[in-house]
């Protein structure tokens, strides 16, 4: 009779257990299930933080490179006229050219003249003629004169250009500048010239084409050591235009391709500046 007493009271007992067992195994269910969401949605933000990221990247990049797109056509519409001053050069050298052969070549018949005079002149037992000589003088120093203005060497010319960039005389830089890389389009100084030209635009407060200038350097002369300048000045540039989106982009290229140049340090100042 007690067993089944004992027994009638057990079984409710094990019951209730069961049950706020059960309860307690739900509710930890629940939770963890809430936490899984709460990961979920953390990974999820996450992911899209990242891909927003990169988009506005690719924006920015995106935008840079529309801006050099319209530059190009910009300077497009300018070169017909570039290329008829360049034209107007051209044709006056050749023309100095022309002219210097044919004085040379007058000299020359004058000089066989003069000696077939001074021939005669010994033959019959003259002295040669004063006037003749002082001629023949003249004659040679205007040789090496205009010799000197036609051939002119590498150095000097590009030393030309720089002493008047030097003295701020810009427009007459930039021709020098520009006859010495069409002349001399491998010199090793054909790098430097491209970079004034680049900062001749800067100084005139023309930007866009300052930062078409300073490409070609980074363009045209990859191993050499003007790159860290142009890219320096090229992010100065864009700043000056209001663009200070592109000019970190190229102002963080620069620090990440020269690292230990000390236009990096330049920008890495500048960037703290902008942030």
């Amino acid at each position: 009779m007690r067993a089944k007493i004992a027994a009638s009271w057990v079984i409710p007992i094990i019951a209730v257990l069961i049950l706020f067992g059960g309860c307690a195994l739900q509710q930890d269910l629940a939770a963890l299930d809430d936490r899984v969401t709460a990961l979920e949605q953390r990974a999820n933000r996450a992911s899209l933080q990242s891909e927003k990221g990169q988009l506005e990247f690719r924006d920015r990049h995106a935008e840079l490179h529309a801006l050099m797109n319209d530059l190009r056509e910009e300077m497009g519409r300018l070169r017909g006229e570039q290329e008829k001053s360049e034209y107007d050069v051209r044709k006056r050298i050749a023309d100095l050219e022309n002219s210097e052969a044919k004085r040379e070549a007058y000299w020359k018949s004058l000089e066989k003249s003069r000696q077939r005079i001074v021939r005669i002149e010994e033959h019959l037992g003259l002295e040669p003629s004063e006037k003749l000589a002082a001629l023949r003088t003249d004659q040679d120093k205007d040789v090496k004169k205009g010799k000197s203005e036609i051939q002119e060497t590498p150095e000097g010319l590009y030393a030309r250009a720089k002493q008047l960039f030097d003295k701020g005389e810009y427009e007459n830089a930039r021709g020098l500048f520009g006859s010495f890389l069409e002349l001399y389009p491998r010199s090793k100084k054909a790098d430097n010239a491209q970079f004034w030209l680049g900062e001749i635009y800067y100084h005139e407060k023309w930007y866009e084409k300052a930062i078409l200038e300073y490409q070609k350097v980074i363009e045209n002369y990859p191993r050499e050591d003007k790159i860290s300048g142009a890219l320096l000045k090229q992010g100065f540039a864009f700043l000056n235009l209001d663009d200070e989106a592109n000019a970190q982009l190229i102002l963080k290229e620069l620090i990440r391709k020269f690292p230990d140049s000390k236009e990096a340090n330049v920008a890495k100042n500048k960037l703290k500046t902008l942030r």
